[in-house]
């Protein structure tokens, strides 16, 4: 760091693999924290360029920084340059990081080396996972459904088991008898890990996770052991895709409607492929000026695409940003999203899309700029 704060700031990183709801959680808990007194800086973190992660905590009125091109294990020095940055500009009292949701063993590579390397600047808090309860309970064994290939398991499974705090998020979406077996697996297959069941989306049961992030410091224990050639094979069987597209229309568009139609065009046609979504997210910025944005969300391929937040008027212009993440060649998500685009055209008349922007591709092996060999 290239200056020393008046007191230790604390960090805290948010993970959980794609679709968790980590998002909306640190958007949930950065306000908990503002309206505590605290200010509050953001760290956002893709493989890629242009986050609708980022979009939408920016849209929450936070100072956020974006790293880019590499996992926070593997851009270390980025992290702690983001973190300069956001000191310089508004001091912050509490860093929150989300990480990529294919990245794990954060605590060896992230955590520990931050507490070694700044140890006078940082508070550590407990690293928390979160954990969406339907792909958990199939995971598990306890439902059927869509599910990866074992090396990408491999991840999501690891990410689990070096967790220090376990949020099942989406808690409302279980009845008790439901979740309680969730629970008993989890807490089986993660005894290292304090539990909390919570709904970012609603609000419920958050007041407990935060007040143990805020008041916790995490406890140095045994680091777990990564084989990075699956972790790398798990990664690279993921294909990643970010679009930012700008729309035109004549008259006046639905754009809660349109976000919906191109998720569920989307969706069809990797389904059609035998493609198994992991998160496919969506946020449209309307030329109003007056900062309206409508985000959907689709976590899976047997999920219904979610309008989290809507647009209350129509409108003529704005910019569509697109994040998908799926078990499939890059090439392929990149068709199903052209595919999708067009028949938005077909069924909107009138409607121009130009796209701005468009990446897609496979992780590269991840190389961790710093890995602790003891906690």
């Amino acid at each position: 760091m290239h200056s020393t704060p008046a007191a230790k700031a604390s960090y805290l990183m948010i993970g959980g693999f794609l679709g968790a709801g980590k998002t909306t959680a640190v958007a949930r808990l950065a306000h908990w924290l503002s309206a505590k007194g605290s200010r509050v800086g953001l760290i956002t973190n893709d493989q890629g360029r242009q986050l609708v992660d980022t979009v939408m905590l920016s849209a929450e009125g936070f100072p956020t920084e974006e790293i880019a091109g590499g996992c926070f294990c593997c851009r270390f020095n980025s992290l702690v340059d983001a973190a300069t940055r956001l000191t310089e500009q508004t001091r912050p009292e509490v860093f929150i990081a989300e990480p990529v949701g294919s990245c794990t063993d954060l605590v060896a590579t992230v955590s520990y080396p931050l507490r070694r390397i700044y140890g006078d600047h940082f508070r550590i808090a407990p690293l928390s996972v979160l954990v969406d309860p339907v792909r958990a309970e199939r995971v598990h064994g306890l439902s059927d459904g869509g599910q990866f290939s074992d090396k990408v398991l491999y991840i999501y499974r690891k990410q689990l088991e070096e967790a220090d705090v376990l949020v099942i998020n989406k808690c409302d979406l279980f009845d008790p008898a439901r979740l309680s077996r969730l629970r008993a697996a989890l807490a089986t297959h993660y005894p290292q890990a304090r539990l909390f069941e919570v709904s970012a989306r609603s609000g419920q049961g958050l007041e407990p996770w935060f007040e143990h992030l805020s008041q916790v410091d995490q406890v140095p224990r045994a680091l777990m052991d990564v084989d990075y050639e699956i972790y790398a094979d798990g990664e690279a069987r993921l294909g990643w895709l970010n679009a930012t597209l700008l729309i035109r229309a004549p008259d006046s568009l639905d754009g809660n409607q349109l976000l919906e139609t191109l998720a569920r065009q989307t969706q069809q046609r990797l389904a059609g492929a035998g493609s198994e979504i992991a998160h496919l997210k969506m946020t449209l910025e309307t030329d109003s000026g007056l900062g309206d944005l409508a985000v959907v969300n689709l976590v899976r391929n047997d999920f219904v695409p979610e309008l989290s937040q809507s647009l209350q008027d129509q409108f003529e212009q704005g910019r569509l940003t697109l994040n998908m993440r799926a078990e499939g060649a890059p090439e392929l998500l990149q068709q199903a999203v052209s595919a999708a685009a067009d028949a938005c055209l077909a069924a909107f008349p009138g409607l121009h899309i130009q796209w701005e922007h468009l990446e897609f591709f496979k992780p590269g092996k991840p190389v961790p700029t710093h890995r602790e060999k003891v906690a």
